[in-house]
């Protein structure tokens, strides 16, 4: 599907956060202090773009809270109650951006895009891609509609689900490594070659409405706490348990495999789940989905004590899905029903997942189920 700029008039917002591409020389390292207006003056304009900048924050990503992130999506529908805008562009640092934009993708219910880009090279340097980014950013927002939230960057367009940081310097920063790029942008056309699978967005967060990054004391929003625990070939319980001791009310376990950890971490997620912790199981391994095949404190037995499995989610976009079903199901609230928010995670963990043939084999009952579940 040709996507073309037609040359007719678009209003696009930038919204700065930060990052690399505003980022310049302090002396002894990079840090994000370049203002929107700065960073948009290095890049051309596509034909009939319009851009308004808003200058939101200016950290290092590795520097994001979820308050930053919810202000943030409060900012972008709030910018979208104007019928005149056509689009919005985030400026943001690449460490964190996959997180930013699942959150952004999970809430997003208008038909109009938000395009995240950034830069791996800082602002101003002679060989720098923060100018050819926008540029291609600004182009695809003016260009489509109803996909949701986008990452654009080297030329390729992607959905924001699934969508992680594979190089930590290179320019083509960002894929999925579980399926193909939703599509390409250059030479003033995008071409949109598959549709993303989203599930059904959810309302903005209560706490969106007043979260304020930095604040402290009384004037914080109150967030559940979220926290992501690594399986190792000496794990043990004992990380996870001070995660729980430490008030996480979510905990992503980042096993290895297909979802695997040992029958002492399996018992220490059914003690979380029993106090109400929201469980989620990613894998270490970059692509793939997760599939119930062995016990031992495998797949089957987390299941079993009340985890989710995350399909293609890896850890960081699998903490957000827990946390915005937290934030959606007022965590803490009097009357929260812990089924209800467990049937929400699952909504928002479940995606196009595909058994790689060797598990759609034999009597593994977890490989066509994860596969095939709606």
């Amino acid at each position: 599907m040709k996507r073309t700029n037609d040359g007719e008039p678009r209003r696009i917002v930038v919204i700065s956060t930060g990052g690399t591409i505003a980022s310049r020389w302090q002396g002894t390292g990079y840090a994000a202090d370049a203002s929107g207006s700065d960073v948009l003056a290095t890049a051309p304009l596509p034909e009939g773009v319009t851009v308004e900048v808003v200058d939101l924050f200016n950290v290092n990503s590795s520097r994001m809270t979820s308050a930053h992130q919810l202000a943030l999506l409060r900012t972008v529908q709030e910018t979208f109650t104007d019928p005149g805008v056509d689009g919005i562009v985030v400026t943001h640092g690449t460490d964190t951006l996959e997180e930013t934009a699942f959150l952004l993708d999970i809430h997003h219910t208008d038909a109009r895009p938000i395009v995240l880009t950034g830069a791996q090279r800082p602002f101003g340097t002679g060989d720098g891609d923060g100018p050819g980014n926008l540029y291609d950013a600004l182009q695809v927002a003016a260009s489509v509609r109803e996909l949701g939230v986008l990452v654009v960057f080297d030329g390729r367009v992607h959905a924001a689900r699934g969508t992680v940081k594979t190089q930590t310097l290179a320019a083509d920063a960002f894929s999925d490594p579980s399926t193909d790029r939703l599509g390409r942008v250059g030479f003033s056309r995008v071409d949109i070659e598959r549709l993303p699978e989203r599930p059904a967005p959810l309302p903005l967060p209560a706490a969106a409405r007043t979260a304020t990054p930095g604040a402290t004391g009384p004037d914080a929003t109150p967030l559940p706490r979220v926290d992501i625990v690594t399986h190792h070939s000496d794990g043990d319980p004992l990380l996870l348990n001070a995660a729980i001791a430490a008030g996480a009310r979510g905990i992503v376990l980042e096993a290895t495999g297909a979802g695997n950890a040992t029958p002492e971490i399996a018992a220490a997620v059914a003690d979380a789940v029993a106090l109400g912790v929201l469980v989620a199981v990613t894998t270490r391994v970059p692509a793939g989905p997760l599939a119930e095949i062995y016990t031992g404190g495998g797949a089957v037995d987390l299941v079993a004590a009340g985890a989710l499995l995350t399909g293609t989610l890896r850890a960081g976009q699998a903490r957000i899905a827990v946390l915005s079903a937290l934030l959606a199901e007022g965590d803490g609230a009097t009357g929260v029903d812990p089924a209800r928010r467990t049937a929400l995670l699952r909504r928002l963990l479940d995606g196009p997942v595909r058994a790689e043939p060797a598990l759609a084999t034999g009597g593994s009952r977890s490989a066509s189920a994860v596969a095939t579940r709606p």
